[in-house]
């Protein structure tokens, strides 16, 4: 899809927008980005997740993980994570650097728990085991103790978004903008 000729603020605003629709509406592309991190053997590690919330008055987006799983010792370890997002629809593709906080506790951790507990994924973060762990055979579930409340593993993951490089492959032409809390700048595609 052609875009008409937008502002670099036009843009700003349309990504934003559509940033709040994939956390939203699960059928939007953007609604599972690749996260890259560093790994603790200096290596990038990249992952789909799920894109559960996004801020545009404070420049967030969140993501809930487990809080086992190695991308939170990696965050913890180098803050720094680059998300790739990609949209057919819009012929655009982002890469937002970020700086990363995880939360494993805390009341924005219980109420956002209280609502999962409810759905389908509460066993992602109840697990004796940990993500990666090594396990018997696919699909292989474990059954909690009666009568004993597990305790659950879901974190929070905020990413401050320093800077959005957004590219538009578009029959018209390709053009590519780099965007800042403050700053916007045309670059060559």
């Amino acid at each position: 899809m052609d875009t008409p000729l937008l502002t670099e603020i036009d843009i700003r605003l349309r990504i934003w927008t559509e940033l709040q629709r994939a956390a939203n509406d699960r059928h939007h592309e953007w609604r599972t980005p690749v996260l890259a991190t560093v790994g603790a053997d200096g290596l990038p590690q990249a992952r789909t997740v799920v894109l559960r919330q996004a801020h545009s008055k404070l420049g967030q987006l969140q993501i809930y993980t487990g809080s086992r799983s190695p991308k939170v010792a990696e965050m913890t370890a180098t803050p720094g994570v680059m998300l790739t997002f990609w949209s057919k629809r819009l012929g655009w593709q982002l890469r937002v650097q970020a700086t990363t906080e995880v939360q494993q506790t805390g009341g924005e951790v219980d109420a956002i728990w209280a609502r999962v507990s409810q759905s389908p994924a509460a066993g992602d973060y109840l697990s004796a085991h940990a993500p990666g762990d090594l396990v018997h055979g696919p699909g292989v579930a474990e059954a909690a103790d009666a009568g004993v409340a597990p305790a659950h593993h879901l974190a929070i993951i905020t990413a401050q978004v320093q800077s959005i490089d957004w590219l538009e492959l578009a029959r018209s032409g390709y053009r590519r903008a780099f965007i800042q809390a403050d700053s916007g700048s045309w670059r060559v595609p």
